[in-house]
């Protein structure tokens, strides 16, 4: 993939960060958690392009902090760290029940989870 390519992915996953905080201010809870889960998921494929040139096709953010591992092991924390592998297990479960299941977010744990994205998960990340 090429520079650009990688560049648009990057661009992609901003904008879900940024359409997540605009949901969640509007109250629509469901949506922003599944754009905070896109922007996890972008922007460590992102991290995974510019490392190693591919990643693999999955939606695991577990699998894909587990090969970024393999050229920072500083990203582990958020699997390693039993209180991030809660959030991170909760932006997982996001991706697939705020589209396909009757699961209503509410206000108290989307901005918890987009506290831990901000604050905890996008510093380890930008820091690979």
């Amino acid at each position: 993939m090429s520079f650009e390519e990688a560049e648009i992915i990057k661009k992609r996953a901003y904008s879900f960060l940024r359409n997540a905080e605009r949901l969640i201010e509007e109250g629509e809870y469901d949506l922003g958690m599944f754009d905070l889960e896109q922007y996890c998921q972008l922007i460590l494929k992102y991290k995974l392009l510019v490392k190693k040139g591919s990643y693999p096709r999955t939606h695991s953010l577990r699998r894909l902090i587990r090969e970024l591992g393999e050229f920072n092991e500083s990203i582990l924390v958020l699997i390693n760290d039993i209180k991030n592998l809660h959030y991170i297990a909760r932006l997982e479960e996001a991706c697939i029940a705020s589209r396909y299941l009757p699961t209503i977010y509410g206000e108290m744990e989307t901005r918890d989870l987009f506290r831990f994205v901000k604050e905890v998960f996008k510093s380890i990340v930008e820091a690979i």
